[in-house]
């Protein structure tokens, strides 16, 4: 299982969620699932995704 770390794309420090295993977009929302099942929601757009290293940027 592959899990992603999530990362403002302006400030590629700041850790939006860890160990996410999904992400939905509806319009400006993005929500991101953990592998625990919390989900946080951003508004933004999904700037870049790289599954098998583990990152994902928002613009958020």
């Amino acid at each position: 299982m592959c899990l992603s770390t999530a990362f403002r794309d302006s400030n590629p420090d700041e850790v939006l969620m860890e160990y996410v295993s999904s992400i939905n977009i509806d319009g400006e929302n993005i929500t991101l699932t953990d592998l625990m099942g919390e989900q946080k929601t951003f508004k933004g757009s999904l700037k870049f995704a790289d599954l098998t290293g583990a990152v994902i940027r928002i613009d958020c």
